[in-house]
């Protein structure tokens, strides 16, 4: 069975009532007031109905307002909520502060007084609203905060789909230019191309809707990227592939390094900057450790560039600012360092 709306208002503000920064001050005034109906009363029963009286404005005021006003006092309701609200209010001050008195024919009390009762009244229709109202604009802050990493969590999806479909469309333009010369030239190489760029795409696909999958997985296409721009041209750099046992199971989000990979051989070899390609894994302290370097210095990204930014934005948000990156440039290299938590990305299945 479903739970209705108003059991889960009650409950809901009820857990509210129990946060340390609302109870505290409920138990010093409750122990204030019971202390002056002790100190200023005869009758034994004070007491325990002065406590009484505390127990019902907590257990009933703020539930109410919340009940009769869940969105906020709106004056659109019209006054029939409002005036059901003070005869709540004023049914449960008069019924145990007049009537239970007159029926336990107890003395005059501190607090049952008239002057004190309807000071009690008072106290309870405006305690009662202050404190369902707090109650209400924090669970609407919540909820508020909540739509918010929900927008967020959606916008980086949408930008993380359009990157896992994205490939350099040069670098695809010109692999397949290179495809249709090598057919008339080299069935062989062209075969051998269009095998690898298959996978590529392949990879690609499979990566779009899954949240994480093995580093092997990573790797291959990588592996792949690299291999299609040596079938292009087989003297543009020298690759060296180090990754240290045991890490291929290590989850991580789909095509995360593909563009730290290809930005390696844009703007290294294929900027006119010859040379090795290295990339290095390994793993330290419960961290996974990737390193990529490329010949040629780094001047940082570009204005109004989206690979590094959008790769520091996806590490963020899939690890919880728990990801490290760092680009470093010395002697005519760039260095690449992405640090990933070996548990795992943080983010669920991606529909």
């Amino acid at each position: 069975m479903s739970e209705s709306p108003e059991g889960s208002i009650v409950r809901a503000t009820l857990r509210g009532l129990m946060a340390p920064k609302r109870l505290a001050p409920l138990l010093l005034v409750s122990a204030s007031l019971v202390f002056a109906q002790g100190r200023f009363s005869r009758d034994p029963l004070a007491v325990p109905l002065g406590i009484m009286l505390c127990v019902l404005f907590v257990a009933v005021a703020p539930v109410s307002y919340r009940v009769l006003f869940p969105e906020g006092l709106e004056f659109s309701h019209g006054g029939v909520r409002l005036l059901l609200y003070g005869a709540v209010g004023s049914g449960v001050v008069l019924s145990s502060g007049y009537v239970l008195p007159k029926l336990l024919r107890m003395a005059p009390t501190f607090l049952t007084q008239p002057v004190n009762l309807a000071v009690c009244g008072a106290l309870y229709l405006v305690g009662g609203w202050g404190l369902g109202r707090d109650i209400g604009f924090e669970e609407s802050l919540a909820r508020e905060r909540a739509r918010a990493a929900r927008l967020e969590l959606e916008a980086e999806q949408a930008q993380l789909l359009a990157l896992r479909s994205h490939l350099d469309p040069h670098f695809l333009f010109n692999t397949l230019n290179a495809i249709a010369e090598w057919c008339r030239t080299d069935g062989a190489v062209a075969e051998a191309a269009v095998l690898r760029l298959s996978a590529m795409l392949r990879s690609v696909l499979a990566g779009v809707r899954s949240a994480t999958w093995p580093l092997d997985r990573e790797l291959e296409l990588l592996r792949t990227l690299f291999e299609l721009h040596l079938l292009r041209d087989p003297e543009l750099f020298q690759l060296s592939f180090e990754v240290a046992p045991g890490l291929g199971e290590v989850p991580v989000p789909p095509l995360m390094l593909l563009p730290l990979a290809e930005n390696a051989v844009k703007h290294g070899p294929a900027a006119g900057h010859r040379g090795r390609i290295a990339l290095d894994i390994s793993s330290r302290d419960g961290e996974l450790v990737f390193t990529v370097e490329n010949p040629g210095a780094s001047k940082g990204p570009r204005e109004g560039s989206t690979g590094l930014p959008t790769v520091e934005r996806r590490l963020a948000l899939a690890y919880g600012g728990k990801a490290r990156f760092s680009l470093e440039s010395a002697e005519g290299r760039t260095r690449v360092t992405v640090t990933l938590p070996r548990s795992g990305p943080l983010l669920g299945v991606i529909t």
